[in-house]
Parts: C-alpha cells; structure tokens; sequence
C-alpha cells in the first residue's frame, strides 16, 4: 500500500482528502502543521507529500526545504489558495512536483497523484537498478585471481577514470562484454547508458540505420525518424561487438565519427553531436585483419588508444575452480537447489584438463548442464558434456596447454568441497610420516581441492616459489603425489592409494 502524508492547517480539507484517498486505496497520514508532518515524514517511508502552502508557523515553501533535504527525489505536491499561484510556480522551481488550486477537481488531484508516484518508484527502482549493476560489475564480480586476470584488472583500474578509447580483444567466450560494462560501471559515466551493438549480427544497411539513426521516408520502412545508437548512448559508453566484421563503407563513417564526435542520420544532412565512450571489441587479431587489407588501417589505430587483450581461459586454468564455484552456487540458487553440490575428484579433474575451446562460456554451459542433470549431492562424471568425458589429453603439448595434464589413471574419486579457493580448509594434521611439517599442509589443501600448483604451495607455506618446486618434487619422488603438465600448466594431485590420512 502507497503511503501519502497531508498536510492543511483547514480541517475540513484534511477530512475530504483523507476519505478520497484512502478509498482508492492509499494509507493516509494527516497534519494540521509542518511541524507534526516532519515528524511523521520522519518516522514513515512516504509515496508523496501534499502541502498547504500558508500555514502557521512553518509554511509549505520550508516544509518542501526540509522535505528534499532528506529525501530530494520524494514528490511535494503544493496545495494553494486562488492568487497564491506565483507562489506555488516559485515552489516548483524550488523542486516541488506540481500545485494544485484550491478548490481542486477530485479527479485531478488524483491523476496528480498517480503521476507523482509512479514517477517516485521508477526513480527509485532506476537508482536500485544503477546501483546492481555497478555491484555486478565492479572488479569484486569478475571472477578471475590468476597471473593474466590481474593484468587485465590493473588495465581496467586505469582505463576506466578516461575518455580513451578501448579495443578488447579476445577469443569467443572470454568476456569482452563483461569487461567493456566493468569499464563503463567504474567511470564517471556510469550513471549513464551503456549500450551495446553486435556489429556482425547486421548486414551492413540496418547496421549503418543502428547505429546512426534515421529519418522518415529514408528508405523503404523507414516510417517514423528513429535515434541511433549513438545518439542513445550520449555521455555514456557504445560497446561495439565483433568490430571486425564491419564493412568497409561503413568503417569510414565510425572513423568520421571517432574523429568528430559528430554524424549524420541516414536521409538527413543535418550534423548531430554527441559525447560518448567507444569500447569496441573483436575474436580476431585485427593486426592481421589489417595486413590482410580486410580492416582500415587508420581505423585500427583509432581504436587501439588502450587495447585490453583477454586470456583464453587454458591460459588461466588456476581461475578454473573459482569459476566452477562461482557458476555452482550461482546455477545451485537459480534450480533451487536446497544444498550446494559438491563435484567428484575425477569429474573435476576433466574439468581442469579440458582443453575450453569455449572458454568461459562453454565452462558455464557445463557446470549449468551438470547441476541440472545431477541425481544426488555430487555432480560425477557422467554429468559433464561428452566432449569434455571422452577428451584425450596429450602430454606432448606445450607448456601453456592444459593437455599437459594428462589423466591420472586409477584416480579414486573424492568430493570436492566447495569451500572459498585458495582458502586452506581447517582440520587434523596428517599422522606423524617423517614429512616436513610444510609437506603435511600441502596434503591438507590437496584433500580440500583436488590439487594444488607450485604458486598456491609457495602462498599457503609462505617461502619462495624455487623452494616450493623443490619441496613439491620430494613429495613426488616419495611416491605421494603425481605431476600433470608442464610449466606455467602443471598441477600436483595425490598419487592413487597414497597415504592421505
């Protein structure tokens, strides 16, 4: 129920008010003061204030002062006598949201009413909707703690507070999206739109119409002038998707417009000015698209000002549980889902030595397939994609392939807590086995997660990343654990029936 709060030192007014009101349904607070109002002003959560403008004591003009000191977007209705008109168009330009003359029409005063609130909650809901997405968005929200991410976090901390432009460039499935609304949401533009055009979702006619506009009559269809994205987007930020498949027509007009900041619509000559951010994103190495003379050379550079390369996620492969976990709690809430699933070690494993030719997206799309397909507590194998159950992982690869991690056979599969990574879980040390104290904690997190890498060994033990390989290839020499990949790719897990107790 919408809460409406009058205000008149008229009794009579106070009584009709009320009983209109409250029979169209509203929960109605009266005053016979602009002190008592304030206090109840303070004490409830209001839809809309209506005033009397001459009061004694405090009138309406410092009633609505007050009222917008705490509360600026709150609608003030001023309800004022026959020539007390000026007045109430001074209050207006003070804030207030409309006057209304005594005696007033029912059904006026009502539609007042309803505009004001309406507008009240739209604002509201904007403000909330702003505040989500600059929260979804902020670094926080991308998940990613490995050597590459950091880079990329650091690029978007300084890129963002400019007006340059950013080119993101990064294979399918990597975020670029994701990224360019990071950099919107963490400027000063962020109160403003973000929006995004797929430039290789359009043939080149509606993508010429989309993203400058036009006019009636300017082509067949074209009944009513339209706003393009550029105009939309003004002082704000335009992601432009897939840039490379741009024509080369209509790469000439965006490099005009980069220039300039100015366009025209289609069918008009009449030139639009506009402020906006251009992020523009692409899968393909536009270095090569230029020598292959297939991309605007001066375009390229135009758009290189800042260039944010993003990894392939078997580049980052010490992100993989974070993102299983973010994706698990996140797809375990939305099938609700009344525990969080664990994964078994061996269906965890192939989720570290898939290759990801989908990168981040394509590890959504399983984990999503995984929780809804999962009979009991624990995602197995059998629930993840064929593709990813039946790979073949070859050991010959180079150092930066997750392939290097080669199966384990004969692994015993164990659930995997779902626990905060890297966070070492607490719990008993291991019997007493001739094993240096640091080796023991090593075993801790591997029972926790599965596996661990020289950088997380060299963290949880506090000594340098040298004495971590060392102490890590005693533990394989005893036989305690087995060694997948190679390089910046290799991952430890326990040796199948070793000691882990």
């Amino acid at each position: 129920m919408e809460n409406i709060l009058i205000i008149d030192d008229e009794k009579n007014y106070l009584f009709i008010l009320e009983d209109l009101l409250t029979d169209e349904g509203y929960q109605v607070f009266t005053a016979e003061t602009a002190e008592q109002g304030l206090h109840i002003f303070q004490e409830n959560e209001l839809d809309v204030v209506i005033t009397d403008m001459k009061m004694p004591g405090m009138d309406g003009m410092s009633l609505l002062e007050r009222v917008h000191m705490a509360d600026p977007e709150l609608p003030v209705i001023m309800l004022t006598a026959f020539g007390s008109v000026e007045k109430a168009v001074e209050a207006m330009r003070k804030g207030a949201y409309d006057y209304i003359e005594k005696p007033f029409k029912n059904e006026e005063l009502k539609l007042t009413i309803r505009k004001a609130i309406d507008l009240y909650h739209l604002i509201k809901e904007n403000r909330l909707m702003s505040r989500a997405l600059q929260e979804r968005y902020g670094f926080s929200n991308i998940v990613g703690k490995s050597a590459p991410m950091q880079r990329v976090y650091e690029l978007i901390e300084k890129v963002a507070p400019t007006k340059a432009t950013v080119l993101i460039t990064g294979e399918s499935g990597t975020g670029k999206e994701l990224i360019a609304r990071a950099i919107h949401y963490n400027s000063n533009r962020r109160t403003k739109a973000f929006i995004s055009v797929n430039c290789g979702a359009l043939p080149e006619s509606l993508l010429e119409s989309e993203l400058f506009g036009h006019e009636k009559g300017a082509f067949s269809g074209a009944v009513s002038q339209r706003k393009g994205r550029f105009e939309m987007a003004h002082g704000g930020t335009l992601f432009l998707d897939e840039i490379s498949e741009m024509s080369p027509p209509l790469q000439v007009k965006l490099l005009r417009v980069l220039q300039e900041m100015e366009f025209e619509r289609v069918g008009s000559s009449e030139s639009i000015r506009v402020d906006v951010r251009v992020v523009a994103a692409s899968n393909r190495n536009l270095k090569e698209e230029v020598a292959a003379n297939r991309f605007r050379g001066d375009l390229f550079y135009r758009l290189n000002v800042l260039h944010i390369p993003l990894p392939p996620l078997r580049n980052r492969t010490d992100d993989i549980p974070l993102l299983v976990n973010h994706f698990l709690a996140k797809y375990c809430s939305e099938n609700n889902e009344q525990k969080p699933l664990t994964i078994e070690q061996e269906a965890f494993r192939r989720l570290l030595e898939y290759s990801w030719p989908g990168n981040v997206r394509e590890l959504e799309n399983a984990v999503e397939r995984a929780v809804i397909l999962a009979t009991g507590n624990q995602i197995t194998l059998q629930d993840l994609p064929s593709e990813i159950r039946e790979a073949r992982f070859d050991n010959s690869m180079g150092d930066d392939s997750p392939k290097n991690m080669g199966a384990a056979a004969g692994h015993q599969p164990e659930a995997i807590e779902k626990e905060p990574f890297p966070h070492v879980a607490p719990g008993e040390r291991l019997h007493a086995t001739g094993l240096k104290p640091r080796h023991m904690k090593a075993l801790e997190f591997l029972r926790v997660h599965g596996f661990i890498t020289n950088k997380y060994y060299s963290q949880i033990n506090d000594i340098s990343e040298r004495q971590a390989l060392r102490e890590l290839n005693e533990m394989v020499e005893a036989g305690l654990l087995e060694r997948l990949g190679k390089g910046r790719a290799c991952r430890y897990i326990l040796t199948p029936g070793a000691h882990r107790d």
